[in-house]
């Protein structure tokens, strides 16, 4: 569904993905990777054709669907961190996407930002990519949305999710990577850590620093998606300069898309330090189910966890209390999917804490809207944020028009 919902926006065609999907053998990540790539490097090469034929819409459009395939095609590989596929698929969806780029009809800049890698004396430096669009290329200050995605995203897919038509409604956007996404972990193999406004503030300085003439510094907010559901309220909660917080969806204990699936043995061996029982019974799960695979094996280069008992323990500072919670206040949006598989009452139990102006939205079957950040339903969650967000900042319409 990630796939073929970025249809509405460029980011895929039906036909492409249905035949691809056709294709893969079923619980075969080896199958997975070999047709993504399949149809990632032949829809690039329809992008390479047409703008050697001087055709520059057709060219744009085929690389931005080749991105969102090779992004497909490296999805499953990271049970083994040190395979030279995940850096050179990696590299493919983001060198397609930036020959996209070179033809947005909007402003497009990559940037970086200066930021400290270590958690304990903040010594180490080193920088975090994003990539700032903007309505057009004039010089007008208007509203901005940070976009980050969670725990497993890439920030060039964000185009074709949110980007795209957020801009289309006068917002500039502005994506991020951190720590444990993109290419901080593939390249410069750092993992996540809880406290994300020490990943978002340094963009925020950036953008007020250098891009003032485009940036309106009352209207800055902020989005995360899946995991990012939590990274958003804990950025709220401790930089205020955000003045709009979306929660897609909301999120306040991550460890629990690992707990909640597990039997009770395994939730009293971890009280107890038991590690070698929870990873000899985890193992045995991860036999059965490729999903679970995934998710531990990635969950574990992405968190720098040597063990699955490792990666649930690291996991735990992933979280938002009370006080956390009530000190955000900014108005905030609380989404929710009815079938979440991850995080199933959390947006709920996030939205009933939150003592600011809120908003919560349940996602549903009978929408369509039902899966995890509702990934298949982009006109329909775009509607609802961008509405909520012209709501709550008030902006005059004028303002985000060139």
């Amino acid at each position: 569904m990630c796939a073929i919902g970025k249809t509405p926006y460029g980011g895929a065609d039906i036909g492409e993905c249905v035949s691809t999907a056709y294709r893969i053998k079923d619980g075969d990540f080896e199958s997975w990777c070999n047709e993504w790539l399949k149809t990632a490097r032949r829809v690039e090469e329809i992008g390479n054709q047409s703008l050697e034929s001087g055709h520059i819409i057709s060219a744009k459009e085929a690389y931005l669907r080749a991105s969102n395939y090779y992004t497909e095609a490296e999805f499953y590989l990271h049970k083994d961190p040190s395979d030279d596929r995940i850096i050179q698929t990696y590299t493919k969806a983001v060198e397609t996407f930036r020959k996209a780029a070179n033809y947005f009809s909007n402003g497009f800049e990559a940037i970086e930002v200066p930021y400290s890698s270590n958690q304990d004396n903040e010594t180490e430096k080193t920088t975090l990519p994003g990539f700032l669009y903007t309505v057009d290329n004039k010089a007008i200050q208007r509203p901005i949305l940070i976009i980050c995605t969670g725990f497993d995203g890439i920030q060039e897919s964000l185009y074709s999710s949110n980007v795209v038509a957020a801009l289309g409604r006068g917002y500039n956007c502005l994506t991020i990577e951190g720590p444990g996404q993109g290419r901080v972990i593939r390249k410069q193999k750092l993992p996540f850590r809880p406290d994300w406004e020490k990943v978002v503030s340094p963009f925020i300085d950036f953008l007020l620093r250098n891009k003032g003439n485009l940036i309106d510094s009352q209207h800055i907010g902020i989005m995360g998606i899946s995991m990012g559901g939590y990274f958003a309220p804990r950025v709220a909660a401790y930089d205020n300069r955000i003045s709009a917080c979306i929660a897609n969806d909301g999120v306040i204990d991550f460890s629990k898309s690992f707990t909640q699936h597990l039997p009770p043995i395994i939730l009293q061996a971890l009280k107890e330090g038991n590690s070698e029982l929870v990873n000899t019974i985890i193992q045995v799960i991860t036999s059965f189910s490729p999903h679970a695979t995934w998710g531990y094996t990635h969950g574990m280069w992405v968190f720098d966890a040597k063990t699955p008992f490792d990666l649930i323990n690291k996991s735990y500072s992933y979280s938002l209390n009370k006080e956390d919670i009530q000190r955000i206040k900014c108005p905030t949006l609380v989404l929710e999917a009815e079938e979440d598989i991850y995080y199933k009452g959390q947006a709920k139990t996030l939205f009933n804490e939150l003592i600011c102006q809120k908003e919560h939205i349940l996602f549903t079957k009978e929408e369509g809207a039902e899966i995890h950040c509702h990934s298949a339903s982009l006109y329909l969650l775009n509607q609802r944020i961008f509405d909520w967000l012209d709501k709550v900042w008030k902006y005059e319409k004028e303002k985000k028009q060139p």
